[in-house]
């Protein structure tokens, strides 16, 4: 339903097709002045169709659009071009209106890290992606369309816009794999599936729970209504034949009920990952001892060291340039430092996602991709399997099989490299921006399959979410080639950096520093010890997460109810408000547990 203030962009009753079905199905979006609605869904629902709609770019087959007279509206596409310009600059001017101030331009590339002079035709993703948004953010829109704006961005991007995001007073539709940018940001989620268009009037924090306590009242709506079907089905064939009327309206209402039936779509199937784990390495996996890399004179990794043990989960952060790739390169062995010494575990056996997927051929098929050119079987997890049913495995249809690379959409290429990454037997993973195209759900599922995996993950990533999910320890680059790794995630080496005495500005952590090592002849630091605090809290939260479980299977218990919502509104609101609540304090006491348990540790070995 739309706010109480009236909407200056609507979208009502839209239907499109593609190929063989609908894809969007009566569809609805309202949008009022200052709005901030998170757009969600599956890979392939329809999220960028009906954000294109929304621009304007595409017409629907039926259905109304109407944006409020004189609103402005910009759109940033997945895909932007930028090509046709003789510069970025050019680029972005080219996108302001008549009153639009023409400095603001060269400000926000500026703020994006870029000059100006540059040649689209030459911009990298990641500069071709800032560029397209500083077009959609100059003239200072009434109404922001953006489609997943934060990738090929790093880190300082990202947060850099979530601020500019947040100053601005536009109204704004974000679709977004970005949870922790969607939590930041949204007052409103409209979740798209089946074609059509579910609101909630809360943002992103909120909606995961809801959405699990529709789906789950849905499942039971489908599982009563076949049950049905099955009773009509049964008396039709063995009930009493002699009133032919009533069998007549018994018969009616079961078509009715088939056709019901045909309505509801089932809930659409999920990616099934599984990685071969292939044979144990060593308990040392990597060890780097002060390890060194310059390109033209300048440091890009400077007296870095590590000690890296199987199982052990690492996460690599920092600007694009800053050298991330090179230091991945150098503690797998594919590069070899100027300075120091990398050794490999025994029995290493690597696996890798590249980020710019770069070692797939656009002319190939998805079979030949996934077979290497020959043959209809693959071998994963230890058994051989047929390449058709692995295609399936990650959401492709057997019509797919012999499609070139070059035709598929970004989440299409981002599943393809995964399974190619997954089929091969490792134990050590080493995974270059896995999020990018993505949707939620394949990001929790990757997220719990690395939770299993009994190997060792090397992980370069801008998503603060996930790297916050799944990473033991992050390596965080700090300027002038110097690099320090922190235990824990994202948001743990941001506490770290901030606890340490450096000052945070607009959100964004301030880059740490190396400690000073004492100089000869004097004495050496007091050995850092838990506080008192830290004690109670590490003896008591076991026990607080321990409550929290119970809590939240008792909202669970209650919302297993296929009758509460009908039967009593306000107890179900409460309950999904509780679990909703409850989930979030078991986040935040099991990661401060872990923090506690990490720092205990760390502790003990100094």
């Amino acid at each position: 339903m739309p706010g109480m203030a009236p909407p200056i962009l609507t979208l009502r009753d839209i239907h499109l097709s593609f190929g063989d079905g609908p894809l969007l199905a009566g569809a609805e979006l309202y949008l009022s002045a200052g709005d901030r609605l998170g757009l969600v869904g599956r890979n392939g629902t329809g999220k960028s169709t009906l954000l294109r709609i929304a621009a304007g770019s595409i017409e629907p087959d039926r259905g109304e659009r109407f944006v409020q007279p004189g609103a402005t509206i910009r759109y940033l596409p997945q895909e932007p071009d930028p090509t046709g310009h003789d510069s970025a600059l050019d680029y972005v001017r080219a996108g302001l209106g008549p009153g639009d101030d023409a400095f603001r331009a060269q400000y926000l590339l500026t703020q994006l890290g870029l000059r100006g002079d540059e040649d689209p035709g030459r911009l990298s993703g990641g500069e071709m992606r800032r560029c397209a948004l500083a077009r959609a953010l100059a003239p200072l829109p009434d109404i922001l369309l953006l489609d997943e704006p934060t990738n090929h961005l790093d880190l300082p991007a990202i947060e850099w816009l979530e601020d500019e995001l947040r100053r601005l007073g536009a109204a704004l539709v974000l679709i977004s794999h970005d949870r922790r940018l969607l939590q930041n940001l949204t007052a409103a989620t409209i979740w798209l599936s089946g074609g059509a268009c579910h609101r909630l009037d809360r943002g992103f924090a909120d909606f995961e729970a809801w959405r699990d306590a529709r789906l789950n009242q849905e499942e039971r709506d489908r599982h009563k209504l076949e049950r049905q079907i099955v009773r009509e089905e049964d008396w039709l064939r063995y009930g009493v034949t002699a009133r032919r009327k009533r069998n007549q309206r018994r018969l009616r209402a079961l078509q009715d009920l088939r056709e019901e039936k045909r309505r509801r779509r089932r809930t659409p199937d999920q990616v099934r990952l599984r990685a071969d784990g292939g044979e144990a390495s060593g308990k040392l996996v990597i060890e780097a001892k002060a390890i060194g890399k310059s390109y033209g004179g300048a440091p890009v990794i400077e007296d870095f060291s590590s000690r890296i043990q199987r199982g052990d989960r690492v996460g690599i952060v920092g600007p694009n340039g800053a050298g991330k790739t090179t230091l991945l390169n150098l503690l797998t062995g594919i590069l070899v430092p100027d300075r120091g010494s990398v050794r490999l575990g025994a029995n290493l056996r690597l696996a890798a996602l590249d980020q710019r997927r770069d070692s797939l051929d656009p002319g190939w098929t998805l079979r030949q991709a996934l077979t290497e050119g020959g043959g209809d079987r693959i071998e994963v997890a230890g058994r051989s399997q047929h390449v058709m049913g692995y295609l399936r495995d990650f959401l492709f249809s057997p019509a797919q099989a012999d499609t070139p690379i070059e035709a598929l959409s970004g989440g299409e290429r981002g599943r393809l490299m995964l399974a190619r990454a997954l089929a091969r037997p490792a134990n050590l993973l080493v995974l270059d921006e896995p999020t990018n195209d993505l949707d939620l759900e394949t990001l929790d599922l990757l997220q719990e399959l690395l939770a299993d995996y009994p190997g060792t993950v090397l992980l370069v990533s801008h998503d603060r979410d996930f790297l916050d999910r799944v990473v033991t320890s992050t390596i965080a680059a700090e300027g002038g080639g110097q690099w320090l790794e922190y235990p824990g995630g994202y948001s743990d080496m941001a506490r770290q950096r901030v606890g340490a005495g450096e000052t945070a500005t607009n959100g964004t952590p301030a880059r740490a520093t190396t400690a000073a090592k004492p100089t000869p002849g004097t004495a050496p630091p007091s050995r850092r010890k838990l506080s008192f605090k830290e004690k109670h809290a590490l003896e008591t939260l076991p026990g607080r997460i321990d409550a929290l479980q119970t809590e939240i299977a008792a909202h669970e218990a209650a919302l297993a109810d296929p009758a509460l919502y009908l039967a009593d509104r306000a107890a179900y609101e409460a309950a999904t408000a509780g679990l909703t609540a409850a989930q979030a304090d078991l986040q935040a006491a099991e990661e401060e547990w872990l923090n506690l348990e990490l720092l205990r540790e760390e502790l003990e070995r100094i």
